[in-house]
């Protein structure tokens, strides 16, 4: 297919028949809702929400934040006209008149695809390969230069971001497409790495024996090296919002970090913090001229001083990126983990953050970490390995579907046990009123189990 017929094609991409220019906004977000699509780079917020707002600027967050991890760039290079369908409904959705793709130079597959599908309106925005380039505040940042207010979101200035596998969600959604799987990238010291595609509510176990099996000697973080999460058990289903999975040895400098308790991290903290200052010169947040300033929180906790009250707020500013606590401080101190303590007792007591928006370091963008220096800080060359895209889609016997993958309220079975479902039936609805996602069935099969938490589905029974 010559470019300027595949572009026509993409602008053209219907539904029922009807171009997306012939579909109203109201109806593509209705489409979006119906498909249970949520942000499958972050926290899982509802983007049937995010298209109902308008907006001037759509930005595809194509960057892949953390080390190691490569689905985003891997699908932006295989599925293209996807990724820049999706950007297009996002645009007619939120009436914006510019797309941005922001992505890494060294991705070099993905921006030779994309190129040539992009529309007038479009753009790739190419950027350095630092850390934390894929925060959508520092890429909103590096791509338009403007900043988002401390305490706020990329609306407040006009800006909705979305990731790669988001968008190409939206684009199967506009076509009746329901959201029933997830691609993820399976690395670290595993035997195989590997980005593999399994329906959501596959177990974490039964995902990693596609890259050579669990290891008892190694410990799963779930998403980046960075802002991942250590994995408890492995019997966990995959979620709409599963970064990735990450092998490390369990007496790597890393695993120890994460498994460090909070009652240690304050004692180290009070016993050899020497006030130098890296960890705010180098925090993402503090760059931009938010007043978050981790070397004054440790001081504060340390000295159980309350001194300025919005001092102590600006921890509900920290993005958690890790910068202080794995590259910025000298002496092993994690003033990311005292962010997150402070956080939670703010936030049970109903307290917001009421500050504004500060001076931009005139340095910040020499500032920001090279991906190669992080990953050499952070003890991980030995397992930068290329982690190919296989094009199969796993069917495991179950799979246990949480309610709740989503930010908001969970969703409402909508089935009962005993019911033979196919893939992609509604199991799970919005309750009324809330914000929620739909959740779909992702494998064909019969309804075995329903909890509070989850829909159990097992192979057999299905009609064709």
């Amino acid at each position: 297919m010559k470019e300027r017929d595949m572009i026509e094609e993409i602008k053209n991409v219907s539904f029922n028949g009807l171009s997306i220019n012939e579909i109203s906004e109201d109806q593509l977000s209705l489409h979006v809702r119906n498909a249970g699509v949520v942000g499958a780079g972050g926290a899982g917020f509802p983007t049937h929400v995010k298209l109902s707002a308008k907006a001037e600027i759509v930005i595809v967050n194509a960057a892949e934040c953390e080390p190691l991890l490569k689905t985003d760039q891997q699908l932006a290079a295989r599925y293209p006209e996807q990724v820049v369908k999706g950007l297009s409904i996002a645009m007619k959705a939120t009436g914006a008149q510019q797309g941005i793709i922001a992505l890494k130079a060294k991705y070099h597959e993905a921006i030779a695809a994309l190129e040539p599908l992009l529309s007038a309106n479009m753009q790739l925005s190419i950027m350095p390969d630092i850390y934390p380039a894929g925060d959508e505040v520092i890429t909103i940042w590096l791509t338009t230069g403007r900043r988002v207010p401390p305490g706020g979101i990329p609306l407040n200035i006009g800006v909705v971001v979305n990731n790669v596998q988001t968008l190409i969600n939206v684009a199967y959604a506009v076509e009746g497409k329901p959201v029933t799987t997830r691609t993820l990238t399976l690395t670290g010291a595993v035997k195989k790495p590997i980005t593999v595609t399994v329906p959501i509510g596959t177990s974490l176990r039964d995902v990693l024996e596609l890259a050579g099996g669990v290891d008892k000697e190694l410990t799963y973080i779930n998403g980046g090296p960075m802002m991942g999460t250590l994995i408890p058990d492995l019997s966990a289903p995959v979620t709409k919002t599963t970064g990735g999975l990450i092998g490390l040895p369990k007496d790597h400098p890393l695993i120890k970090r994460k498994t460090m308790s909070v009652e240690a991290v304050l004692r180290i903290a009070k016993t050899v913090c020497e006030q130098c200052n890296f960890c705010t010169e180098l925090c993402p947040r503090h760059m931009i001229g938010h007043e978050l300033s981790p070397h004054k929180l440790i001081r504060a906790v340390n000295y159980k001083s309350i001194g300025d009250p919005l001092l102590i707020t600006s921890a509900l500013t920290c993005s958690e990126c890790g910068v202080c606590e794995a590259y910025a401080c000298p002496v092993g101190i994690s003033p990311l983990r005292v962010n997150v303590a402070l956080k939670a007792e703010l936030r049970a007591q109903g307290i917001k953050y009421q500050g504004e928006l500060g001076k931009e370091d005139p340095m910040a963008k020499h500032r920001l970490i090279p991906s190669s220096r992080l990953m050499d800080r952070l003890r991980l060359r030995p397992w930068y390995k290329e982690a190919p895209l296989s094009l199969e889609v796993y069917e495991p016997d179950e799979v246990n579907l949480k309610l709740q993958q989503h930010i908001g309220a969970p969703a409402v079975p909508v089935v009962k046990v005993g019911d033979v479902v196919r893939s992609g039936q509604l199991i799970g609805e919005i309750p009324a009123g809330a914000l929620g996602a739909k959740v779909h069935a992702s494998i064909d099969g019969t309804v075995t189990q329903i909890t509070p938490q989850a829909i159990t589905i097992r192979k057999g029974g299905a009609t064709k």
